[in-house]
């Protein structure tokens, strides 16, 4: 913990950031109409608190009078109610990036009231560099403290900060004591990064290997308001483990396991990335108590499972670009959080994302899907080909570079009305020339090296519900006979309404 920050009872250590001390509805007086806005916070962490509530209500006086007032807002992932829900509720928001998980703004954007980009998350910080999206005109960052020259101790989340803060014209600060200044020290902010074209390798080798510094820099001449809040994070509770995670979680350690003796992957495997949710929890559960030691995990956020497998000592180092913990882990965190800190890795998400990175060192990419088809192409982002629901985010970032790229889902959704496995996608994320392994509670389709013909076999026979095996193995028996090319074989007008046929039924059963 610093300890120019420890005496005092404000953490704006600079006497002239001090200066600019003011209240959340004043600094959101600061912010013009159509600016786009910077704001800090990933998967529910490290979001600004205040400020995005003050500024929709202004957003909601305004319109009330008669004067239109929307904002661009870009953040580094999803964030939470008090950002993305309070302003997608008075319909503040013109156009919505990378990406999102609010229900409320999710019904504005598939209602066309919202538009919305869904890039990589890799793409973010550099598309910003370029000039892509236009000039970022404000930043609201939260930070854990301001030590006395400056600098800034990152919170709970780094994502796209440290190019916020370079980028924007102005820059508002919520200094937010409800996070922990044990957190200095935890972080790893690169700032070697150029653009094209006098880019230089990234010089990272290992997971818990440090090429930065601790701190965020801002042009202190472009803050114009600082913001003291005392919030905590968004903190989902994620389900206990039931009995489809479980099994895709066996199916995965013993693909694994199998690797390992086939001398694809070390005793200790390779760096492991995991998407978020409770799929992805049991998984990291059966590794927690599985065969392999001395682990190392590369991923965007760390979440229960892998706190658990750090206390345990099967992970032996975890780099992140944010935390997301639910409340028990949480708690467990600040409690040991010097035990972590020595152990945990932040950085900005062009870091933690980044596709020369994750092809060095060879990353074990394990990501969530919507649906597959039975050619390996898989649908992580809409409902029916046109409904987002929360977007890419970094999945394909570490499949398209990853040495193993797994998807997971259970076989149906919907109370089994719905198989998650499909002739063909509505929508595609990630092509069948990105995706390796898929992964149902039946089983494990390995597709590597197969061709299409040999996947659709695997696939329907490991992966899909037994209620649609004999759907989908007719639709394809008859789309090898169809006369059409032989490589792909299908039945493009069944294939294409798929979806709607059983949807209209309310049941894809037979």
């Amino acid at each position: 913990m610093s300890e120019a920050l420890a005496p005092s009872a404000t953490r704006v250590g600079h006497a002239g950031l001090r200066q600019r001390l003011m209240s959340a509805e004043a600094a959101a007086e600061l912010i013009p109409p159509g600016a786009h806005v910077g704001m800090s916070g990933f998967t529910g962490a490290g979001y600004p608190k205040q400020v995005p509530q003050a500024l929709a209500a202004r957003i909601a006086r305004e319109n009330d009078a008669g004067r239109p007032f929307r904002i661009g807002l870009w953040t580094g992932a999803s964030t939470a109610p008090e950002l993305d829900g309070a302003l997608a509720r008075v319909n503040g928001v013109e156009m919505r990036l990378p990406y999102q998980s609010d229900p409320t703004s999710r019904k504005r954007i598939n209602a066309g009231e919202m538009e919305y980009t869904d890039i990589h998350l890799s793409h973010v910080a550099q598309y910003v560099w370029f000039g892509f999206f236009g000039p970022l005109d404000v930043a609201v960052v939260e930070v854990a403290g301001v030590l006395p020259d400056g600098r800034l101790i990152p919170s709970s989340s780094v994502g796209n900060n440290k190019t916020w803060l370079d980028q924007a014209k102005t820059v508002i600060l919520e200094v937010n004591r409800r996070q922990p200044l044990a957190l200095e020290g935890m972080h790893d902010i690169y700032y070697g990064t150029e653009r094209p074209p006098h880019r230089r390798p990234i010089p990272m080798v290992r997971p818990d290997e440090r090429i930065g510094e601790p701190y965020l820099r801002v042009d202190l001449d472009k803050v114009i308001a600082v913001v003291e809040t005392d919030l905590p994070d968004r903190m989902s509770q994620f389900a206990e483990p039931d009995a489809v995670s479980q099994a895709i979680a066996g199916h995965l350690i013993d693909f694994l396991q199998h690797e390992v003796k086939m001398g694809r992957l070390g005793p200790a495997l390779l760096p492991l990335q995991s998407g978020v949710g409770n799929i992805a929890n049991a998984v990291l559960a059966g590794l927690n108590q599985g065969p392999f030691e001395n682990l190392n995990a590369y991923t965007e956020v760390l979440q229960d499972g892998m706190l658990a497998m750090l206390k345990s000592g099967k992970l032996a180092s975890a780099s992140a670009t944010a935390l997301s913990l639910s409340p028990e882990a949480n708690a467990e965190f600040e409690r040991e959080i010097e035990f972590y800190r020595q152990r945990i890795v932040l950085r900005p998400q062009e870091i933690s994302n980044h596709p020369e990175l994750i092809r060095r060192m060879g990353l074990i990419a394990m990501n969530a899907m919507i649906e597959a088809d039975i050619y390996g192409n898989v649908n992580s982002t809409h409902v029916m080909g046109s409904s987002i629901m929360n977007g890419i985010g970094g999945s394909g970032d570490f499949a398209r570079n990853a040495y193993l790229s797994i998807f997971m889902t259970p076989s149906v959704a919907k109370d089994g009305h719905i198989s998650c496995i499909v002739p063909m996608v509505s929508h595609v994320d990630h092509t069948e020339h990105d995706v390796q392994i898929i992964v149902t509670e039946h089983g494990l389709a390995d597709l590597r090296g197969l061709s299409p013909k040999e996947r659709a076999a695997l696939v329907i026979g490991r992966c899909a519900h037994p209620d649609y095996r004999p759907l989908l193995q007719d639709y394809f028996e008859r789309a090898r006979r169809g006369g059409a090319g032989q490589h792909t074989p299908h039945l493009l007008d069944e294939a294409l309404s798929w979806h709607g046929r059983y949807l209209k039924r309310g049941d894809m059963r037979p």
